[in-house]
């Protein structure tokens, strides 16, 4: 097994949003914000190349959106999902599988793109096959309210209409194999419903792709949980035990989100599970 890091590019968020209750004076000191209190977000998302299958992990924005709507995540940098996946010796049209750790639209967006005319949407990858599971498929079709705007239509069907959408069995218990994709998934809801997160098995390591359970090694802390999650309260619950067995079993925590933090280790003390080491890419890859 090999796996790349997959730079989908950088945006833009809120610090108050990403980080809740917890008062500027205290996130600021490990993400720092802007002039306009917003903070550095990356989409750094993961291929895993196994025999012949190339899973992509989330795929970031996108490019589809208007103008006005990227300019609400003031994106910087050069990172781009076709360069990244060209740095790793790919092409979209490589890509067998793309797993989704759920369909919010900066994990999910470029899964979809323009047809060529841009009279409609077509699929990104028109080799894979599109992988989510069926209870946060139906959470995000119908989305409440408070989720409505992260959860973008065009984004969703026209994986549907591709007949390219397939649903990941799970499991009775929040954890388990996947026999679809060859590795374990630990499915958690505070942030929204049935939100996935995969346990890779490499060199030895477990490597857990974090996505918005830990957004950013500034998030560690239980308490410091973001303000988009819908149940706050369960997602402090599913960070202590997931934080914990991180500590215990020295998982390498991939951040999604982290744009100057790609990799972590956390340890327990005294105040809790906090912080341990951080490691570039080169580190682990």
């Amino acid at each position: 097994m090999k796996i790349h890091a997959i730079e989908a590019g950088n945006f833009k968020l809120d610090g108050g949003a990403m980080f809740g209750v917890v008062p500027k004076t205290i996130w600021s000191k490990t993400n720092p914000a802007d002039a306009n209190n917003l903070i550095d977000i990356a989409a750094r998302c993961l291929l895993i190349e196994e025999g012949n299958r190339l899973i992509l992990i989330d795929t970031g924005m996108g490019n589809k959106q208007s103008d006005k709507f990227f300019s609400y995540y003031s994106l910087w940098g050069d990172h781009s999902l076709d360069a990244s996946l060209q740095k790793a010796g790919f092409h979209r049209d490589d890509i067998t599988d793309v797993f989704m750790t759920h369909l919010h639209f900066d994990h999910c967006g470029g899964s979809v793109n323009w047809n060529k005319d841009k009279t409609g949407y077509e699929v990104a990858f028109k080799n894979a096959t599109f992988w989510t599971n069926e209870n946060h498929w139906e959470w995000a079709t119908k989305p409440n309210p408070r989720e409505k705007a992260s959860f973008l239509l065009e984004n969703l069907i026209p994986m549907q209409e591709s007949g390219q959408l397939k649903f990941i069995n799970r499991p009775d218990s929040d954890f388990g194999f996947s026999n679809e994709l060859g590795f374990d998934i630990l499915y958690v809801d505070g942030h929204t419903e049935k939100q996935m997160l995969p346990h890779i098995q490499y060199k030895g390591k477990t490597i857990v792709f974090c996505a918005d359970l830990l957004a950013t090694a500034g998030h560690v802390p239980i308490p410091y949980v973001m303000g988009y999650d819908t149940r706050p309260l369960l997602t402090m619950n599913e960070k202590t035990k997931f934080m914990n067995e991180a500590a215990d079993q020295n998982y390498l925590l991939w951040l999604e989100h982290d744009a100057h933090n790609p990799i972590v280790t956390v340890e327990k003390t005294e105040k809790g599970v906090r912080l341990k080491e951080t490691l570039s890419l080169n580190d682990v890859l």
